[in-house]
């Protein structure tokens, strides 16, 4: 603790048995967080530009890219820096911004694909009524409710924790997840409680809306023809894949949270990097090979030459 100054610092143990490796892990993650900005900034630009693109459903997967070009920009330059870094520490209270950004952005993400589901619900199964029910306005609510809902619930644990006392001073994470609680003196019992309430409405509550709206689409489609059943399976099966892929991703968290103590530093290391690498590169791939009008664009920007 700098008393001078009466900030808190951390230092972070995660890279101790790196040392023979940096340059290389160095130049993995950076690689992977150029690959992360141009995938994902190249799919919102082609969404932006291209009219044909102006409709909900890529409206709310630029959202979802844009959440992933912000958590990516959240982690990966301090992770670049420790890496380099002879002593990697943080103040505690950037260690509470990382965790509220990157926590805010992952809950958000679970709220987008929610909103993504109800709109291919309407779709497909009210399509008469899709043009009067996913207005703009509409859509503006959904993105602003996406963005601020888990940002205002998570606010409230970051405020709590701002003043607890530390006991712990070193972390064994290469950014600050939920084992930041971990450094505090005490446990708070109302803490405790309002982080299930937050994780039940953020995370839970979106995956069972998410699922219920597909059950209903693929019971609705089953009895009806097979060009809508194509279509169905077409643009939603997008969307199922990145759903299950970050609910793993949100239950490896929990996992690694839960069993930090039982793993070799490395390998938690490892594990760690996996949690910040795949998600944002998966989610640019699948849109962009699996929705077609995407697709079509991308080929036309990288194979100008060929038609689609």
């Amino acid at each position: 603790m700098d008393n001078n100054l009466n900030i808190t610092y951390i230092t972070i143990d995660a890279y101790v048995e790196l040392d023979k490796y940096r340059f290389v892990y160095f130049v993995i993650m950076f690689t992977a967080y150029i690959l992360i900005i141009c995938s994902n900034s190249t799919i919102v630009c082609l969404i932006v530009i291209h009219k044909n693109l102006h409709e909900p459903m890529y409206i709310f997967i630029a959202a979802l890219l844009l959440n992933s070009v912000l958590y990516s920009t959240n982690i990966y330059p301090k992770i670049l820096f420790d890496v380099l870094s002879v002593k990697q520490i943080i103040s505690y209270s950037a260690c509470l911004f990382q965790f509220y950004v990157c926590y805010s952005l992952g809950a958000s993400e679970f709220l987008l694909l929610a909103a993504m589901s109800y709109d291919r619900y309407v779709s497909i199964c009210k399509p008469l009524q899709y043009p009067t029910i996913m207005t703009k306005t509409n859509i503006c609510i959904l993105l602003v409710v996406a963005w601020s809902l888990p940002a205002g619930q998570l606010a409230v644990p970051i405020g709590l924790s701002a003043d607890m006392e530390l006991c712990e001073f070193s972390f064994n994470q290469i950014f600050c997840n939920t084992a930041v609680f971990k450094l505090q003196c005490e446990q708070s019992r109302v803490l405790n409680i309002y982080i299930m309430v937050a994780y039940v409405n953020l995370l839970i509550l979106p995956v069972l809306f998410v699922l219920f709206t597909y059950i209903r689409i693929f019971i609705i489609t089953y009895r009806s023809g097979r060009e809508v059943r194509r279509k169905a399976a077409q643009t939603c099966l997008p969307h199922l894949i990145v759903l299950i892929n970050f609910s793993c991703l949100a239950s490896f968290d929990v996992l690694l949270y839960q069993m930090e103590n039982e793993f070799p530093k490395i390998v938690r290391l490892i594990m760690s990097t996996q949690t910040i690498l795949y998600h944002p590169l998966f989610n640019p791939i699948i849109y962009g090979l699996k929705m077609k009008e995407i697709y079509k664009h991308l080929r036309k920007l990288f194979c100008p030459g060929k038609t689609v």
